[in-house]
């Protein structure tokens, strides 16, 4: 799930190597403090679709998963891939951080539910076409690489005809605003309309994170152009007893506009 920077004014722009390289680095190094400050909200053993704290043991998004093979992209430390084992689902949990997969080892020795778990690009599956059932990520892989619709083609792919794509990202309206979760996260800042990347760069200029930004018009041209059907859209409310404060979603912004947007595809049948 997403990181917890406090965004200011899209800058610049990045290659798919620049953003590969960044990203690694950057969920290596930040593995540790990423799970001691999410870890208890996540789960060992659990989907949580979002700050929000939509479950898919709630929401159902996937539908029934028993006997199903499910790829989870950008997974973390692999609490959802666990979850749906314990469903009876046969899931693989990849991801582009050796840091992350790490925890996810040390996830699997806590809880006793191991999972395949696969460390490459979301840019370049390394699986058969048609190998699974549904594609799925919590805030994985799609806000990070640069071409975004090449990273759909590659999800219809590995997708059997018939099967699913479900992934959540931060609402693209939150690009408006600047990453605060107080009052002065409230006030309009960017323009919707700037597709330039949110960019953080070491002393040298090297890229250390970024983030990319794409309106909800361009994330189901993505999926069109993949191939793929929208069966659903949902943007998760913010519960009256959560509370809770995750970087910029927050109990004061949540209840004002959606911090979530949460994309279900199917690939048709041919």
């Amino acid at each position: 799930m997403t990181s917890s920077h406090s965004f200011e004014t899209p800058t610049g722009s990045v290659t798919e190597t620049e953003a590969r390289r960044a990203n690694r680095s950057w969920w290596d190094l930040d593995a540790d403090d990423y799970q001691d400050e999410h870890g208890a909200f996540l789960g060992d053993v659990d989907f949580v679709w979002c700050p929000e704290r939509l479950r898919e043991a709630d929401a159902r998004l996937l539908g029934p998963v028993h006997g199903k093979k499910i790829l989870e992209l950008g997974a973390g430390a692999a609490a959802a891939s666990r979850w749906l084992r314990r469903e009876g689902a046969h899931p693989i949990a990849m991801d582009l951080s050796a840091g992350m997969l790490r925890h996810a080892r040390e996830a699997a020795e806590r809880s006793g539910v191991r999972v395949p778990l696969v460390q490459a690009d979301a840019m370049a599956l390394p699986f058969a076409d048609g190998a699974f059932d549904v594609v799925c990520t919590a805030f994985g892989a799609i806000p990070f690489v640069a071409d975004s619709g090449a990273a759909m083609r590659e999800v219809a792919r590995v997708l059997r005809p018939g099967g699913s794509w479900v992934f959540s990202i931060t609402h693209p309206m939150r690009w408006v605003f600047w990453d605060e979760p107080d009052e002065t996260g409230l006030l309009a800042r960017n323009s919707y309309f700037d597709r330039s990347p949110y960019v953080e760069r070491d002393e040298d200029g090297t890229v250390s994170y970024l983030e990319q930004h794409r309106t909800l018009g361009d994330r189901i041209r993505e999926l069109v152009a993949a191939g793929f059907v929208l069966r659903d859209l949902v943007e998760p409310e913010w519960p009256e007893d959560h509370q809770e404060i995750w970087g910029q979603w927050s109990p004061l912004r949540g209840r004002l506009f959606p911090g979530t947007a949460i994309f279900v595809c199917d690939l048709p049948k041919l």
